[in-house]
């Protein structure tokens, strides 16, 4: 049984849905490997969010982002939690909503994605930071 666990550091990026599936693939060279088993992504944040969604079309991540930025806009009067400023509490909703990690098969040493399927960042805050995943391989 093979296991490896690592920690990935994410450069900062503006608020929106951002393909990450090669940044993840390349910090993890021990996927190759595995013949079968699973990567579980796990987003360190609370403000941030993972997903899985198509990988092809970018118009597919301006229309999420749009989406949900009208589902929970920020400066919402109904927000009490706002001493980090008037995207933070939206933030926290829209990750909750979204999750923080994501489990994925692992077969003949690739993802099991399907075709158009691709690992997104959703990155909530204006004025974030890095963003750290830790992930988690196992298999035989």
């Amino acid at each position: 049984m093979h296991f490896q666990q690592t920690e990935i550091r994410l450069e900062a990026r503006r608020p929106g849905f951002h393909l990450i599936t090669r940044e993840i693939l390349g910090a993890l060279p021990g996927i190759g490997r595995v013949r079968a088993g699973f990567l579980q992504l796990f987003l360190q944040h609370t403000s941030a969010s993972l997903t899985i969604n198509e990988n092809a079309d970018p118009d597919v991540r301006a229309d999420l982002a749009r989406w949900i930025d009208r589902a929970v806009p920020d400066n919402a009067p109904y927000f009490e939690h706002t001493a980090e400023g008037p995207d933070d509490m939206p933030a926290h909703v829209k990750a909750s909503l979204l999750g923080c990690s994501v489990m994925i098969p692992i077969r003949e040493g690739r993802l099991a994605l399907g075709t158009w399927q691709g690992i997104y960042l959703g990155e909530h805050r204006t004025d974030a930071g890095r963003r750290t995943v830790l992930a988690t391989v196992w298999g035989e």
